[in-house]
């Protein structure tokens, strides 16, 4: 599988590109915003390990410019650690997030965390081509989504999480639950990562239909 590594620091981004290779993966890589832009619509890779400071224009701004062009699992890295700067990146479409310094080993399970996702979804979509519930239309197989009839352009871990839901219509899932289904994580460290993507669904799809439970976790309220 293709991975884009996008850094403008040199020894960084030689380090993550030798690794990923060694672990079998294609790499490209880019040092600047345009650039990153570029060579994502050359090569449509799988997905993209992107540093949030680069020069041109930010890692926000490629997040957004790719996911309008195609959906890719996003993988940021950010130097600041701080969870507004987080949440707004996980707001763009990214998926999921490192803070510098990172472990390479950690890097790659995060890697692979997030392309087993796209394959149990490929996986998913042949068992369940579409799924209607109220005022929500889930294709499987063309990852669209429509509300009322109309079509909302999710992320692919937004589409992930809304399945997720989906497939258990008026329960309460953890948000344990959810990590571990749709990230594929059973660190309790990361729900605030769930609560990134509730917000970012609901400001997408209206706040009526995913129902906070204070203290347990989310639940959808579209019934069939």
């Amino acid at each position: 599988m293709r991975i884009l590594v996008v850094e403008d620091e040199p020894t960084i981004a030689k380090a993550v590109a030798d690794r990923l290779s060694a672990e079998g993966f294609a790499v490209e890589t880019a040092a600047d915003g345009p650039s990153a832009v570029a060579r994502a619509r050359e090569t449509s890779p799988d997905l993209i390990v992107l540093d949030v400071m680069l020069p041109g224009f930010d890692g926000l701004e490629v997040c957004r410019r790719v996911q309008a062009d195609r959906p890719v699992p996003v993988l940021m890295l950010t130097a600041r650690d701080d969870e507004t700067d987080k949440l707004v990146g996980l707001g763009v479409g990214a998926d999921d997030y490192l803070t510098k310094p990172f472990s390479m080993r950690e890097l790659v399970a995060r890697i692979r965390a997030l392309l087993r996702r796209v394959e149990r979804a490929a996986t998913l979509s042949t068992a369940e081509p579409v799924t209607r519930l109220g005022p929500l239309e889930i294709d499987q197989r063309s990852h669209r989504v429509r509300r009322d009839g109309s079509e909302v352009h999710l992320t692919p871990t937004e589409f992930d999480l809304l399945s997720c839901l989906a497939r258990h219509p008026g329960a309460v899932l953890t948000r344990a639950v959810l990590l571990e289904e749709v990230w594929d994580w059973s660190d309790a460290s990361g729900t605030r990562v769930v609560d990134g993507h509730v917000k970012a669904l609901r400001r997408k799809l209206g706040p009526d239909l995913i129902r906070t439970v204070h203290g347990v976790g989310y639940s959808l309220e579209a019934r069939p």
